[in-house]
């Protein structure tokens, strides 16, 4: 059964600015139940991750900040959001269903988080609306957990994920891969073990040879026994914030190809929506469904 972590509080009561991004969390599943794709069964409610299970991942003095709802103006302007308990709750809530989900991988071969891919978050840092990093969060639990040992983190939105390669540099457990446009925020990026940066522009035919030439052979070479997608819609034409010019089609193959992988080295994947920034909301939810209905299609 796909299982997919959603709550009604990821979607939080936000200034005007903020506000759009935040309706595809509802939508996303409302779209999946119209189609019949899935039922109220399919969705689950995640609890709060624990703060021990933070701190795997973040540094305790910026846990405690964060938490305390102490963070200076200048960590919260580059937060991206007002910082308030409810926030705080809701971050934790979005790692806690990273984790679940990944419980459900290992039973179903694969697992989602409507919301997650907070990868801008860093062990001791909040940025690009990231205050916890969900899969990092998942990928320390599975490893103090003895739950897996080589984790290979696909990181294909538009942005560099600079928290994640932060927290697992020099990691030998950890591979992370981001494929990302160069020219693009963070401007500041961190070292990923694979960083693809591609040129403004891009589209569907030099993106996806680029996978072709990159997925089997990290997977060959790494053998991971857990991996970590996160599934960025920012790299369509449409996106306000991208700088890519893939198509939905284009999106949806690169779906496959990474699900593909999984399912060929029979590797189970938990799957964090990340960005999406399309001036049309329909434009936004319809990539992202594709990517359940992709996973549908391969798995169930």
């Amino acid at each position: 059964m796909l299982k997919i972590a959603f709550n009604s509080s990821y979607v939080l009561p936000l200034p005007p600015g903020h506000r759009f991004p935040m309706l595809k969390y509802e939508l996303i599943p409302e779209q999946l139940q119209y189609e019949g794709l899935i039922t109220s069964d399919n969705l689950f409610s995640p609890g709060l991750v624990s703060e021990e299970v933070i701190l795997f991942t973040h540094e305790s003095s910026y846990w405690e900040r964060l938490r305390d709802l102490k963070l200076s103006p200048q960590e919260i302007r580059r937060s991206g959001f007002p910082l308030t308990e409810q926030l705080v709750k809701r971050e934790m809530m979005i790692a806690q269903g990273t984790i679940e989900g990944c419980h459900y991988s290992f039973e179903h071969g694969i697992s989602f988080n409507v919301a997650g891919g907070t990868h801008h978050a860093g062990s001791n840092w909040a940025e690009g609306f990231c205050l916890l990093n969900d899969q990092a969060i998942a990928a320390n639990y599975l490893l103090h957990n003895k739950l897996a040992n080589r984790i290979l983190i696909i990181d294909l939105d538009v942005h560099q994920g600079n928290g994640t390669a932060e927290i697992f540099y020099n990691n030998p457990n950890v591979f992370t891969l981001s494929v990302h446009a160069e020219k693009n925020f963070p401007f500041r990026k961190e070292k990923s073990d694979l960083d693809v940066g591609l040129p403004n522009g891009v589209s569907d035919k030099e993106y996806l040879e680029t996978l072709d030439n990159i997925l089997p052979e990290i997977f060959n070479k790494f053998q991971p026994d857990f991996v970590f997608y996160l599934s960025g819609v920012d790299v369509l034409a449409t996106d306000k914030l991208g700088h890519l010019s893939l198509t939905k089609e284009g999106c949806k193959q690169r779906d496959i190809k990474v699900f593909e992988c999984c399912l060929k080295n029979k590797v189970p994947v938990q799957v964090s929506m990340g960005g999406g920034y399309s001036v049309k909301l329909q434009d936004i939810v319809d990539a992202h469904c594709n990517t359940y209905r992709v996973a549908s299609h391969l798995y169930f």
